[in-house]
């Protein structure tokens, strides 16, 4: 651990390729923050070995000890990230609607990616349905969590163009390759506090609007 930096856990469920864009970015000295813990909800989460093997500290609470018990599944968790000191939560897949409660305890200090350009294409399958709504950009989207799903305030967006040949496969392995991206550059932001929501919206200290323009297609 680096003295001076924010303490960061990453909730996933299942195998955490956005958790390992955050641990290759933490792993920098000069990067702001330090992945403290890997939490699971899943014991044979495919990520807890990822994280382990990367010298990172992992839990799991599994939800299904706790039932129809959703806020003391959230108790569980949070009474673990109170443990370890965390002051940042990044959600890589976590497959779990988080209630009221948890999502207060951690307003404005916890990040989730969505596969989609937010507002468009809120939960699942979100690449099929860009293709079948005929989009021409789709990309994907850091924001902080609020209790609504996907629905808090943008941090960060990047797109790629969509092809007439695409398919959910292909398309979703472009838009990935951003997420890994948008992810660390999100954290870098929260962890150094550039980032103030006013009415609504996340205003990051420092940022410019960015030069260029994307058509798609191209012809």
């Amino acid at each position: 651990m680096t003295a001076g930096r924010a303490k960061v856990a990453i909730l996933i469920s299942g195998r955490g390729s956005n958790m390992a864009a955050l641990i290759e970015a933490a792993a920098d000295p000069a990067f702001p923050a330090e992945i403290a813990l890997v939490l699971s909800n899943r014991p044979d989460a495919a990520g807890l070995a990822r994280a382990a093997a990367a010298g990172i500290t992992t839990e799991v609470v599994d939800h299904k000890d706790f039932g129809k018990n959703r806020e003391g599944f959230e108790r569980a968790l949070d009474a673990a990230l109170q443990a370890h000191g965390i002051a940042f939560v990044c959600l890589a897949g976590f497959m779990r609607l988080l209630t009221p409660w948890f999502v207060g305890r951690w307003e404005g200090r916890m990040i989730n990616v969505h596969p989609a350009l937010l507002p468009a294409f809120k939960g699942l399958d979100t690449h099929a349905r860009a293709l079948a709504a005929g989009v021409r950009l789709h990309g994907a989207t850091v924001h902080l969590v609020v209790p609504e799903m996907d629905s808090g305030p943008i941090v960060v967006q990047g797109a790629v163009p969509v092809g007439d040949d695409d398919t959910p496969d292909t398309l979703a392995a472009r838009v990935l390759a951003v997420e890994h991206r948008l992810y660390p550059l999100a954290l870098r932001w929260l962890a150094e506090g550039r980032i103030n929501v006013e009415a609504g919206r996340c205003r990051i200290a420092g940022a410019s609007a960015p030069a260029g323009l994307l058509i798609a297609p191209a012809v």
